[in-house]
C-alpha cells in the first residue's frame, strides 16, 4: 500500500510554494505551480501532519484541511472520509413542508460538549417531535470555546466537539432516528484568529467590508477559485458528511455582482445533489432583507429568484417578543405597532414589506406572493442564538415573562404556516442562559470584543453588568441542565411543546393554511388573540386575570384539542364562550 499522498492547493498569486510533513516538519517538498494557480506535489504522508510554506515563509494550515487537531494555529492533518462507514441506506430526508427544526450549540447541548455526547439525546429530540436538527458551525475556529462563527478552516471539524469521524457518526445517528441534520455554515467573512486566507490568494476584497471584517471577493481578480472554494465546500457537506442542509449565514453580506449570483449556483448545486441522490437537499438563508427573491425558483434568462429553500425571518419573532414581553427598544421598537402581530400572524411573516421602517430610518422589504412563495419557505422563531445570545446577559423568553405567556407563544408559531424553530432547551424553559463567549488567545481580541458589545448594549438599553466572553464561567452557565427536563414545571412546559408538534403533525390546517387565508383577532384592550387556521382556532388570553371570550361563529362544534390551563366551551349562549384563566392557551377544533 502507498504512503504517497497528493497534496494541492489554490494559491495564484505567490512565487513559491512547499508542503512541510511531519508533525515536527521534518520533510519538504518543493510544489509545482499549475496553470490555474493550483500548486501540488505527490509525496510521502509521514505521520498525516501537514502545512504549507508560502514564499518560503512559516508554514500555515492547509486552507482545505479536514481536520486542525491543535488548532486553527497548527499544522493540518490528513482525514480519509471514505473510510467512514455509513449505514443510512435506507434515509429519504425531510421535505421543507414537514420540518419542526432545532437549533443547537453542540459545545453547551451537554456538559461534555461533543458530537458523541449529543447522539445520546437524539431518541429524546426525535420524541420531542422535531424533524431537523440545525447544527450551528462546526468549522474549525480559535480557542477551546465559541459560537464557531469566527470560524477559519472552513473544511475542517472543530477537534473539541470531535472532530470529522465524530460529526459523520452524529449525522449517521440522527438519520438512523428519522431526524435531518442541517449545518449551519458562514461564507461572508472569516474570523481574525487564524485567517491565513489572505496569505493564499485574493480571498478578499476591499470594495465592500461585512460588520465583522473584510468581504469574501465573489467577483474581483481571481475570484473564480474563490468560488470554487465557497462551492467546493457545499458540495463536502452535502455528499461526503450526508447532510440534508446548510443554513447560510447572513447572505446579505455576500456581495456578489456577477450575473449568475454565487446563492443561485449554490442552490443549482444543492438541487444536483438532490437529484442524484433522491434525498431532499435544504439551503436555507439568513437575510435581513425581507427579499423573496432569496427563496422564489430559479428561472431562465435572467428572471427568477436565487433558488434557495428557505429563510429565516426575523418579523415573526419580534412581533412575538414585543407582545409577550413588552420590550421595544431597539429594533423592536416597529414591532410595537398595534398592527405587527395581526400582520405576521395572519397575512406574510415580513411585517416590513415596503412599509417604513423607524429603525433603518427608510422602508424596509417587498411584499410576497403566495402563489409563488408559500408560507413554509419562511423559518419562524421564538427564540434563536442569536435573539439571545444577543443580549446582555443571554436571556431566554422563560427569564422575562411567565410560563404561560411563553406558552402562548409556542402555540402561536407552532400553529403557524411557517416552518418553525425552536432553541435547545426553549421546549422546557431551560432555567440556564445562553451568552455569548470566546476563546481567544490574543488580548487585544477579547478587549475589542468585550468593548463592541458593552456599547452595542448600550444602544439597547441594557445597563447589566456584562458576562465576560473570556471566562470559563460564562460557557458553564450557557450549558444545558439535562436534570431539569423531568422537574414538575419544566416537565409542563416539555409536555406542552410535544403536544403542540403532535398536533402540527395530525392536523393539516396548521401547516397547509395558504398565507393570507387565515384570520386573526388581537383585541388590545381585552389582551385576547383568536386565530383562525382553517377548521383549527388558537384562543389566548395575554391577561393576568381569567376571562370569558366569545368564539368566532364557525366553530361550533369544535372540541378543545389542547390547551395551557383551564379551558372550558360554553355552547349555551349565542355565540359559544370559552373560559380561560390568566396567561392560558387552548388550541380547538374539529373532531
Amino acid at each position: 500500500m502507498s504512503n504517497q499522498h497528493r497534496y494541492a492547493v489554490w494559491a495564484p498569486t505567490v512565487d513559491s510554494m512547499a508542503v512541510v510533513v511531519g508533525a515536527d516538519g521534518d520533510q519538504r517538498h518543493e510544489m509545482t505551480r499549475l496553470d490555474s494557480g493550483w500548486w501540488e506535489v505527490e509525496a510521502d504522508q509521514g505521520d498525516g501532519r501537514y502545512a504549507f510554506s508560502i514564499n518560503g515563509n512559516d508554514p500555515r494550515p492547509d486552507p482545505r484541511s479536514l481536520s486542525q487537531p491543535d488548532g486553527v494555529h497548527a499544522a493540518s492533518e490528513l482525514v480519509d472520509l471514505s473510510s467512514f462507514e455509513w449505514t443510512d441506506d435506507g434515509w429519504e430526508g425531510v421535505e421543507m413542508p414537514d420540518a419542526v427544526v432545532y437549533e443547537m450549540h453542540i459545545g453547551t447541548f451537554t456538559p461534555e460538549g461533543t458530537f458523541d455526547a449529543a447522539i445520546v439525546h437524539l431518541d429524546y429530540l426525535r420524541d420531542l417531535g422535531v424533524t431537523v436538527l440545525e447544527i450551528l458551525p462546526v468549522a474549525a475556529f480559535p480557542g477551546k470555546a465559541g459560537w464557531g462563527y469566527d470560524g477559519v478552516n472552513l473544511y475542517a471539524v472543530y477537534a473539541q466537539y470531535g472532530g470529522a469521524e465524530a460529526f459523520a457518526r452524529f449525522i449517521n445517528a440522527a438519520h438512523e432516528r428519522g431526524l435531518a441534520v442541517w449545518l449551519d455554515v458562514v461564507y461572508n467573512h472569516f474570523g481574525p484568529s487564524g485567517n491565513y486566507l489572505k496569505e493564499y490568494g485574493p480571498y478578499f476584497t476591499q470594495a465592500y467590508h461585512t460588520p465583522w471584517g473584510e468581504a469574501v471577493n465573489l467577483d474581483g481578480f481571481a475570484s473564480d477559485g474563490v468560488r470554487a472554494f465557497i462551492l467546493d465546500n457545499v458540495a463536502m457537506w452535502l455528499g461526503d458528511f450526508h447532510l440534508d442542509g446548510l443554513r447560510l449565514d447572513a447572505v446579505h453580506e455576500l456581495h456578489d455582482r456577477r450575473a449568475v449570483h454565487i446563492l443561485e449556483e449554490m442552490a443549482a448545486l444543492a438541487d444536483e445533489i438532490t437529484e442524484e441522490t433522491d434525498i431532499p437537499r435544504n439551503l436555507i438563508a439568513e437575510s435581513d432583507r425581507n427579499d423573496p427573491a432569496t427563496v422564489a425558483p430559479r428561472g431562465t434568462g435572467g428572471v427568477g429568484g436565487f433558488g434557495l429553500h428557505g429563510q429565516w425571518v426575523d418579523d415573526v419573532h419580534h412581533a412575538l417578543h414585543v407582545h409577550l414581553t413588552g420590550e421595544t427598544q431597539g429594533y423592536y421598537s416597529d414591532f410595537a405597532d398595534p398592527e405587527a402581530l395581526e400582520k405576521v400572524l395572519g397575512q406574510t411573516p415580513f411585517f416590513h414589506d415596503g412599509t417604513y421602517s423607524s429603525f433603518r430610518v427608510g422602508t424596509h422589504g417587498t411584499k410576497i406572493d403566495p402563489s409563488v412563495t408559500p408560507g413554509y419557505r419562511f423559518v419562524a422563531s421564538l427564540q434563536t442564538h442569536d435573539q439571545i445570545g444577543n443580549r446582555a446577559v443571554g436571556d431566554r423568553l422563560a427569564h422575562l415573562t411567565s410560563d404561560g405567556m411563553a406558552a402562548i407563544g409556542a402555540a402561536l408559531l407552532l400553529t403557524s404556516p411557517y416552518t418553525p424553530m425552536l432553541f435547545m432547551g426553549e421546549e422546557w424553559a431551560a432555567s440556564t442562559k445562553w451568552q455569548y463567549f470566546t476563546d481567544h488567545a490574543e488580548e487585544w481580541l477579547a478587549d475589542a470584543i468585550r468593548e463592541g458589545r458593552a456599547a452595542e448594549f448600550a444602544e439597547h438599553g441594557w445597563s447589566d453588568d456584562v458576562p465576560d466572553p473570556q471566562d470559563e464561567s460564562t460557557v458553564e452557565a450557557s450549558t444545558l441542565n439535562w436534570d431539569e427536563v423531568t422537574a414538575p414545571a419544566h416537565a409542563r412546559m416539555h409536555d406542552w411543546y410535544q403536544t403542540l408538534l403532535r398536533l402540527r403533525r395530525e392536523v393539516p390546517a396548521l401547516r397547509d393554511t395558504p398565507l393570507g387565508e387565515s384570520r386573526v383577532e388581537h383585541n388590545r384592550e381585552l389582551r385576547t388573540i383568536i386565530v383562525q387556521r382553517g377548521n383549527v382556532t388558537v384562543v389566548a388570553n395575554r391577561d393576568e386575570d381569567e376571562q370569558v371570550i366569545k368564539l368566532p361563529g364557525d366553530t361550533d362544534g369544535q372540541e378543545v384539542l389542547a390547551a395551557w390551563g383551564s379551558a372550558t366551551i360554553n355552547r349555551s349562549s349565542a355565540p359559544a364562550t370559552i373560559t380561560l384563566g390568566g396567561h392560558d392557551v387552548a388550541v380547538i377544533g374539529g373532531v
